[in-house]
Order: structure tokens, then sequence, then C-alpha cells
């Protein structure tokens, strides 16, 4: 059974970086964590991210915004592109 959360020394062993670089990352946001007292604990979703597993939803939110952009932007040059 997956847990939700993990400690950093368990993403860090998961990972094969140190505990250090853990905490690098969440500091620089490339590692999204919450902080409990005095430890961080990081969601399952994060950790595939990270691993290239999944998409989080936020990914997903971005993607599909920009999609939505690309054809407000660019919808008629799309239609006849496709067209040829």
């Amino acid at each position: 059974m997956k847990k939700n959360m993990y400690s950093t020394a368990e993403v860090a062993n998961i990972l094969h970086l140190s505990r250090i670089e853990i905490f690098r990352k969440i500091k620089a946001g490339k590692i999204k964590a919450q902080k409990i007292g005095r430890n961080y604990v990081i969601p399952l979703e994060s950790i595939e991210e990270i691993l290239g597993e999944t998409i989080g939803t936020h990914k997903k939110e971005e993607i599909e915004r920009v999609i939505d952009k690309a054809l407000k932007d660019y919808g008629e040059a799309f239609k006849r592109l496709s067209e040829e």
C-alpha cells in the first residue's frame, strides 16, 4: 500500500539523493513539501512528478491553459494548416 506523505529521509532514499539535497530542492521550490513542526513531508504526487510517472494537477491545468491560449490566438491558422 502506498503512503500519501513521505519524510525527507524517505524521499532522499527513493530519489537516491542526500537529505541535504532534498532540503535544497524544497527551498528552491523544485519539490513541493509541507512543513509540520520542524519537519517537512512530501506528498506522493510531488514524488511521482519528479520521477516522471504522472503529470500533476497543477501541470495539467497549466498545459490546458497554454493550449486554450494557442487555440484562441492561432485557431484560424491551425484550421488552414489542417486543410493543406
